[in-house]
C-alpha cells in the first residue's frame, strides 16, 4: 500500500476512532478493500472477529455469524473505507506521477490518457492501462492502438496463438475478453498490423492490481443484478465449504438470492 498523505492518515485515524479500532485494523481493512478494487474485501483481523467477507451491496460476512452488530460494524467500516478510497486522495503519488507530463512526453503512449496503472511488453508488444481514462494502449511492431476498456478493470494481458497467427487476451473481472471485442479509439486493429515477429508459444503476465478509480459508467441494472447475485452465491459456496456455514444456512442464503432473478 502507497504512504499515506497527512490528510489521510488525519482520516484514517478519524475512522480508527469512530469504530473503536486501533489504526492498524483499519489500516489491514484499508488494504483488504484496496485489493478486492473497492467493492469487496476478505480479510483476517482479529479486533472484527477474525475472519470475514465483505461485498458491496449488503453481503457480510463474520466469524461469529450470528453477531449483527458486529456485521454491521464491518459493513459500514467497509463502505466508508471504499467511499474513501473511490473520492479521496489520501495517498502521496508514486514516482511516476510526481514526474508529471514529461515524464509521460517521452514514452510511447499518448499523453493525454494520464497515467498508466500498468505497463508491460510480450514479445513485438507493448501495452499500458489507463484506468481513470478507460483507455488501453497497444504497440505492435511500433504500430499504436488505443482501446476503449468501457467498464473492464483489466488485471491481465495475455497472448494466445492461433491457426492464422495470435489474439491478445485482457482479464478483467468479468473474465477473459479479446481485445477485438473493444471499440477502437485511434489507430489499427490487431489484425491490420502485419507482425514480423512470430510466437513460438503462448506468453501470459498477470499485471499488479490497477490503482483505484472512480466508478467507471455501468451496465445496465439488471445485467449487474444478476451477476452480482452469482457473484455472492459463489462466495456462500466457498464458506460452505470451508465449514463457515452450515448446509441449512448456506441453502438459505442461496434460495434468497435467486429469488431476486
Amino acid at each position: 500500500m502507497n504512504t499515506l498523505t497527512t490528510e489521510g492518515q488525519e482520516k484514517i485515524n478519524a475512522i480508527a476512532l469512530q469504530y473503536h479500532l486501533s489504526q492498524d485494523a483499519v489500516l489491514a481493512m484499508l488494504q483488504a478493500v484496496l485489493n478486492g478494487g473497492g467493492r469487496m474485501a476478505q480479510f483476517n483481523i482479529y479486533e472484527l472477529g477474525g475472519g470475514g467477507q465483505w461485498m458491496q451491496g449488503g453481503m457480510t460476512m463474520v466469524g461469529d455469524m450470528f453477531n449483527h452488530s458486529l456485521k454491521n460494524k464491518v459493513s459500514n467500516l467497509c463502505q466508508e473505507l471504499a467511499n474513501l478510497v473511490a473520492h479521496s486522495s489520501i495517498f502521496e503519488l508514486s514516482p511516476i506521477a510526481e514526474l508529471g507530463s514529461s515524464f509521460i512526453a517521452n514514452n510511447w503512449y499518448p499523453s493525454e490518457l494520464g497515467i498508466p496503472s500498468s505497463v508491460g511488453s510480450q514479445n513485438n508488444i507493448r501495452y499500458a492501462i489507463f484506468p481513470n481514462t478507460s483507455r488501453l494502449a497497444i504497440e505492435v511492431n511500433g504500430v499504436l492502438s488505443v482501446y476503449d476498456t468501457l467498464n473492464h478493470r483489466i488485471s491481465g494481458v495475455s497472448q494466445q496463438q492461433q491457426n492464422n497467427g495470435f489474439s491478445i487476451v485482457l482479464s478483467s473481472q468479468f473474465g477473459t475478453v479479446d481485445v477485438l471485442s473493444l471499440p477502437l479509439v485511434n489507430g489499427h486493429k490487431k489484425e491490420e498490423i502485419v507482425v514480423e515477429e512470430s510466437i513460438d508459444s503462448p506468453v501470459s503476465v498477470v499485471l499488479p492490481e490497477p490503482i483505484i478509480e472512480p466508478e467507471k459508467p455501468v451496465l445496465p441494472v439488471s445485467v449487474i443484478d444478476e451477476d452480482d447475485i452469482f457473484a455472492k452465491i459463489e462466495l456462500l459456496a466457498g464458506l460452505f465449504q470451508k465449514g463457515i456455514l452450515t448446509e441449512q444456512e448456506f441453502s438459505t442464503k442461496k434460495a434468497e438470492l435467486l429469488a431476486r432473478l
